[in-house]
């Protein structure tokens, strides 16, 4: 697979990478533990080098990531997060410095890793300065502990903010051809300061690959039963974008969950996406999305569908919307 470089820093991963979070967090039950780990491995084997964590997965996906990639440690680059209160979303935020070394020094245990190849906060904190935030990150930088620094979800002037003090090599926040806010006035900004970018649900939470219509059923304890966008009517609307991006993959001998792959690394050559899956042959097919070119005629044509129809509902709820974008 195509390797990118992310920005000024030297960074460079594989132009998709792989979200960890599902396997443990988010999306119902857990994954077996030896199926999580094969599927790491089969990621690898495919070309992939970048495998996201955090410590608010829960430390069994950490620990799962850790033991994944023990094999070929230093071919790959492991990303992960601090923020939160305990580690626990929904206790809040925390992203004190002492919190932040706390959580530096745990993760590395159950990473079994001797250095953070990318250590993210995880939610902008209010309660703390930005520069505090950045500048703990640059000692621990200094002290071998991370070697770059990101940000989840920031808003213009806490990237630039924190920017000023560290160096930042990456942002994530979720950006696909479900949700174009960052296009406004955050990838113009990462573009100037040179950081790059890496969205997370870059096929919609899954609704982009064309598998989820009014009748699908989410597990207890899956974050879409919580979203508008998947309320009934949203799902009933949406789904006409997936069908008219359908037509698109299947001019280009495609699936949509690869044309919408295609599609974000068509935008920049800095963006290196990473799709979350359980399934290893889903893992394969997003795998192959950077496989898949656009032509300028097909980028037109997609955008022509994007503004043809818009998209239903918020990607959030109330709540969480206004821990975004800060």
């Amino acid at each position: 697979m195509q390797k990118r470089k992310l920005g000024n820093s030297g960074l460079e991963v594989s132009a998709i990478g792989l979200g960890c979070m599902g396997l443990t967090f988010g999306y119902g039950p857990a994954t077996d533990k030896g199926d999580a780990i094969k599927l790491i491995r089969a990621a690898f084997e495919r070309g992939v080098t970048l495998f996201d964590t955090a410590e608010a997965y829960g430390q069994v996906n950490e620990e799962i990531v850790g033991e994944a990639v023990a094999p070929f440690r230093n071919q790959v680059v492991i990303a992960t997060k601090f923020g939160f209160k305990d580690g626990i979303a929904s206790a809040g935020l925390d992203s004190s410095p002492a919190r932040i070394r706390l959580v530096a020094e745990q993760s590395l245990k159950r990473l079994k890793t001797d250095c953070i190849d990318l250590f993210y906060q995880h939610r902008v904190d209010p309660n703390v300065p930005i520069e505090d935030v950045a500048g703990t990150v640059r000692e621990l930088i200094q002290e071998g502990k991370v070697k770059y620094f990101g940000m989840c979800e920031a808003g213009v002037e806490a990237i630039s903010r924190a920017h000023a003090v560290q160096p930042l090599s990456a942002l994530q926040s979720e950006y696909s051809m479900f949700t174009r806010e960052p296009e406004i006035d955050i990838i113009p900004t990462l573009e100037k300061l040179g950081i790059g970018f890496i969205p997370f649900s870059p096929l919609g939470k899954g609704f982009l690959t064309g598998k989820i219509d009014a009748n699908t059923t989410f597990a207890a304890g899956d974050v879409r039963n919580n979203l508008p966008r998947f309320a009934d009517a949203a799902r009933d609307a949406n789904h006409k974008l997936v069908t008219l991006i359908g037509e698109v993959a299947t001019r280009k001998n495609a699936s949509p969950a690869q044309v919408a792959l295609a599609w974000l690394l068509a935008q920049k050559p800095w963006i290196a996406p990473i799709p979350g899956t359980t399934k290893l042959h889903r893992m394969e097919e997003n795998v192959g999305g950077a496989d898949v070119v656009l032509t300028a005629d097909d980028l037109c044509a997609i955008d022509e569908v994007l503004a043809k129809v818009p998209v239903q509902g918020a990607r959030y709820n109330e709540q969480m919307m206004k821990t975004i974008n800060r």
